[in-house]
């Protein structure tokens, strides 16, 4: 998909992600090594609009695969049309059971999940699988094989092989630690918080009413709050929630107002917004 560094950063900035050099140096070699990418950091950095902008980079199709507790085989690779079988099986009560079954446990009886669907067809294709970690650890065995040999084996099929490898993102809040056979597997990103620089150009580019001034207030204001023991840290999808609440509001600056009336927008827990609102001082940032 991409020739260089270079053209990775500039055509990921046309869809409105802006990445720093090594997000777009490792975008780069996941594409031209063929490998599945890795990107573990804080909720709300950006990991999953990574995935959507190289999609839409590529013109190709976003798949994804939301991980959970108890997501499971017939969640992630497929599993059969029961409804539809037990009907074929009712109109054909005067067949044998091995005619049966070869129509039973075929194609058109099967549903693909997002895994199964992500190899099958020529078509481009993003594979997102997101917060792996909040996965059990059972299902990395189902990823090991199709981030290994990027195939599937169906028992009443057969193995079902990519013509087409898609470029697989997988992501992760390191709320568990990933095993060391699936990490193996992929080229490893972390994306943190922004420096302060980048983070007032996302803002200014997500939300192009705000003034520099201002932009550049709300960031120092953030960048403070992220220095304190906190619950939780904003993010910088909170930091342009919070940009386009200042729009909203019409303000102009930050005032101690201002910020107490609104950082709840920031801060989820009342302990933190608590401990804020005692600790942060305007004029020092």
């Amino acid at each position: 998909m991409f020739r260089s560094v270079d053209e990775v950063a500039a055509r990921l900035a046309e869809t409105g992600y802006l990445a720093s050099p090594a997000v777009a140096t490792t975008v780069f070699l996941a594409d031209r090594l063929g490998k599945p990418l890795l990107v573990e950091g804080p909720a709300g950095v950006g990991k999953t609009e990574l995935a959507k902008a190289v999609a839409e980079v590529a013109g190709a199709r976003l798949i994804r695969l939301q991980c959970y507790e108890g997501v499971d085989e017939s969640r992630a690779l497929y599993e059969w049309n029961h409804a539809k079988q037990l009907l074929r099986i009712s109109a054909g009560r005067d067949e044998s059971w091995d005619e049966t079954r070869t129509d039973i446990f075929s194609e058109e009886f099967l549903l693909p999940r997002p895994l199964l669907t992500a190899i099958r067809g020529d078509d481009p294709k993003v594979l997102l699988i997101d917060e792996t970690d909040k996965a059990d650890v059972e299902v990395e065995g189902l990823l090991l094989e199709i981030l290994s040999d990027f195939q599937v084996t169906v028992p009443e099929l057969g193995t079902i092989t990519a013509t087409r490898r898609p470029f697989v993102v997988l992501t992760s809040n390191a709320s568990r630690e990933l095993s060391e056979a699936l990490r193996r597997r992929c080229l490893f990103l972390h994306i943190g918080f922004p420096d302060e620089e980048l983070e007032r150009r996302i803002v200014r580019l997500k939300v192009p009413g705000l003034g520099a001034a201002l932009a550049g207030s709300v960031v120092r204001v953030v960048g403070a709050l992220r220095e304190m023991e906190l619950r939780k840290v904003p993010s910088v999808a909170e930091t342009i929630d919070w940009a386009r609440t200042l729009l909203a509001l019409g303000a102009d600056t930050l005032d101690e107002t201002v910020v107490r009336d609104t950082l709840g927008v920031l801060l989820k827990h009342q302990d933190d917004i608590l401990r804020a609102a005692a600790k942060l001082d305007l004029d020092a940032v």
